[in-house]
């Protein structure tokens, strides 16, 4: 586990400054600076703070780009890259800047954290369900009858529950009762964090989709698969052409923002990137089915967290996909789902279950299961020629609670942290322990 400097932030702020040592995870060699909330949002005085305690010169910012869409690549020359909005600064590795930020973490009140920049993974399985899978769920349900039926107890309600894909929806609509809602994510703008999306699907045809690519080297286009798959099931068509509908909210305008590459992974810096992009444009959902295996919560993405909701973006993350509980591992939320600000969601599979590749909550201050959704045999869009695929993980979860965060969007009005309360009252409650599904089943507004 990471271990701080210096103590943490309380809930709700972003405070005590404190210097992460990288003891989880990939890193870039980069640094993730946090900055107070007395600069962020003022670009000059975030430089200001830079050139004071790490002596940078050159400094790339958003603000420099039409829509805020940084341009990676010439962010990669320049001494710091600055994201006023959310308050943080990225530098890149210099032992002698280094020891200088140190120092002002200590003493300068405008410097909160540093910590090293990280890569983040895709959550998904894209091998689809295996026989080892399918003997572990067996086993476990087993046992989980004997226990319910010891004493002449009668099994949970749920599991005499069973969905599938039918011509017309598939399961997971039909389980969150997205597929017999009269809310359709009209007017709401869901940015999809990603490896991109295939900017030529055929069942988008007609659709806003607004495409940008924080990778350097790489377009927005959709190289890999699974951004253009979390597309499909947040925002996917309501009557896609030959196939059962499988997108949760069918009208809300779509951000596919390309911050993972074609290979799955991608730094700190395009996520950050991405993120500042999706607020400047107003994006009220922010879906990230992406993270790293780190238990410690992440001072930034905290903070980025807290941001968005202050600024009207809920973000929802996935949970992990480290459990492998039919051998008897749980696994924990890593980054940046274990973040207090940011929604984290586990899987369950048709019949209510928990994944057994689901993550439970991490005991870390934040790092609590806040939600389930359908994450195993999950169908959807697929970039061409393929065109539609099945795979599960907690990635497939979370667009699922994004579309449905955008229909209640669309039917509160409500933003940021009250949007949040409204996805979580709704719930649907089922008898798994809470730190396995937090709340329950997300369900669609009626």
């Amino acid at each position: 586990m990471d271990q701080w400097a210096a103590g943490g932030a309380g809930a709700g702020e972003v405070g005590g400054g404190g210097v992460a040592r990288a003891e989880g995870g990939e890193t870039t060699g980069r640094f993730i600076v946090v900055l107070s909330n007395e600069v962020q949002g003022d670009a000059g005085a975030m430089t200001q703070a830079l050139q004071s305690v790490a002596g940078v010169s050159s400094v790339a910012s958003p603000l420099d780009y039409a829509s805020r869409a940084l341009d990676v690549r010439e962010a990669e020359s320049a001494d710091a890259t600055v994201f006023p909005t959310l308050g943080v600064a990225v530098l890149p590795a210099d032992r002698n800047r280094l020891a200088s930020i140190n120092t002002a973490v200590a003493q300068d009140p405008r410097v909160v954290a540093v910590e090293p920049e990280r890569i983040l993974y895709v959550r998904s399985d894209q091998g689809g369900p295996s026989l080892e899978y399918a003997r572990g769920y067996r086993d476990g349900v087993a046992h989980l009858y004997e226990q319910l039926t010891a004493g002449g107890a009668e099994p949970a309600l749920e599991s005499h529950i069973s969905f599938v894909d039918n011509a017309d929806f598939t399961w997971g609509l039909q389980a969150t009762k997205a597929s017999s809602s009269k809310f359709d994510g009209q007017g709401i703008r869901v940015a999809v964090l990603d490896t991109g999306f295939d900017l030529e699907h055929p069942d988008f045809e007609g659709r806003a989709v607004t495409a940008n690519s924080f990778v350097a080297g790489e377009t927005a286009q959709d190289g890999h698969g699974h951004g253009t798959h979390c597309v499909g099931t947040s925002c996917g068509s309501a009557d896609p052409p030959d196939t059962r509908r499988y997108g949760v909210a069918g009208a809300a305008e779509i951000f596919a923002g390309k911050v993972l590459g074609d290979k799955g992974s991608g730094s700190d810096s395009g996520i950050l990137a991405g993120i500042e992009w999706a607020i400047a444009n107003r994006c009220q959902v922010i879906s990230m089915s992406l993270g790293a295996d780190v238990r410690q919560v992440s001072r930034a993405y905290e903070a980025v967290g807290r941001r968005a909701l202050d600024a009207g973006s809920l973000i929802v993350a996935a949970a992990g996909n480290n459990a492998q509980r039919s051998a008897g591992n749980p696994g924990f939320v890593g980054i940046p789902a274990n973040s207090p600000s940011i929604m984290a969601v586990a899987a369950v599979d048709n019949r209510f279950r928990i994944a057994d590749f689901s993550a439970r909550s991490n005991p870390v201050r934040g790092g609590q299961i806040d939600i389930a959704a359908p994450g195993v045999a999950v169908f959807s869009s697929w970039p061409m020629p393929r065109r539609y695929n099945t795979i599960n993980g907690t990635s497939m979860a979370t667009p699922h609670v994004s579309g449905i965060a955008a229909m209640f969007c669309q039917a509160t009005g409500k933003t940021g942290a009250a949007l949040w309360s409204e996805v979580v009252r709704a719930a649907l409650r089922l008898s798994l322990p809470s730190a396995d599904v937090g709340a329950g089943l997300a369900q669609a507004p009626q």
